[in-house]
């Protein structure tokens, strides 16, 4: 079912009057932040045709909202198709998603599918669903984009999202490997973009949890406690509540990659390295690195905390 309706003003815009200053200070917090993910990755041109991948969840109605309002005051005109699977998972409230894409007025798709069925014959019982789930997801997520002839398909991944891809990775999968914020797909035909990757998911719950979302859980994958991503989200959990500013720093050297102090030789001529050869961050063999300090200081490694020498 599809249905196209005249852009009106977000439902959330229009209601923001009735929220508190410390709301609108984090919805401005937000859609700066997606904004300038945005233009940093060239995400969204003029022309573009979006189609938003919203499941229910916090996060995709947090970037449907995002989108929405930046597509009122920004320098290109884009499209905007928001779409949903109903993958036919038992009580699935199929009615909430249409009532809701027509209450802010915005064009929209729901596509159903029975994957559930798929996944739970596949799948044996207690064993993650996550990765057959995903990839049923994507190859019809794949077609819808092409019969609405959207140039760009938006999810609703945040910046912890992506940095627990990152460690999932490193300690499971032997590879330095996120979620990158822009990407085409394999076959070439699509572009991926990931609008919230600068936004922090508890920025992003609280904005959900004011805004009365109507949430649809996950009743297929939601409740898996022995998945490693919930071990991973733990763990940074726990470092954001001990050491602040560590979680900003993590994702702020996703941005500052250095080759020549890695050891992979297809990114860095490591074999063909002469004395003559330059590189980016310099000798640091026996020095312990200088990391930034709040202040313009700088904190050494070895047990020097003050910033002076």
């Amino acid at each position: 079912m599809t249905a196209a309706l005249a852009p009106v003003q977000p439902a959330d815009t229009a209601t923001a009057g009735r929220h508190s200053n410390t709301f609108l200070r984090l919805k401005k917090k937000l859609e700066r932040s997606v904004g300038e993910a945005i233009a940093d990755y060239n995400m969204i041109g003029d022309g573009d045709t979006v189609l938003v991948c919203v499941s229910g969840g916090k996060d995709s109605y947090t970037l449907l909202s995002c989108l929405l309002a930046l597509r009122e005051r920004a320098p290109v005109d884009f499209r905007i198709v928001a779409m949903n699977l109903d993958q036919k998972q038992p009580g699935f409230p199929d009615h909430v998603l249409p009532a809701y894409f027509e209450s802010i007025g915005v064009e929209y798709r729901i596509v159903t599918e029975d994957t559930y069925s798929i996944v739970k014959d596949k799948i044996p019982e207690g064993k993650t669903t996550c990765s057959l789930c995903s990839r049923l997801r994507r190859g019809i997520i794949y077609r819808t984009a092409t019969e609405v002839g959207a140039t760009r398909i938006a999810l609703g991944h945040h910046r912890d999202d992506i940095l627990e891809t990152l460690f999932l990775n490193m300690f499971f999968g032997g590879k330095i490997k996120a979620m990158p914020p822009k990407l085409v797909s394999d076959d070439g035909r699509h572009v991926v973009i990931r609008p919230l990757a600068y936004c922090a998911e508890n920025d992003i719950a609280r904005f959900a949890r004011a805004m009365e979302y109507p949430i649809i859980p996950c009743n297929l994958c939601g409740s898996q406690e022995n998945a490693q991503r919930r071990q991973i989200k733990a763990m940074l959990q726990g470092w954001a509540r001990d050491y602040p500013g560590r979680i900003e720093s993590l994702a702020t050297s996703l941005k500052n990659v250095v080759p020549s102090h890695l050891a992979d030789a297809r990114l860095f001529d490591f074999a063909g390295l002469t004395r003559q050869t330059q590189v980016e961050e310099g000798d640091t063999a026996f020095d312990p690195p200088e990391l930034p300090r709040m202040g313009g200081e700088t904190v050494r490694f070895f047990g020097i905390s003050s910033g002076e020498d």
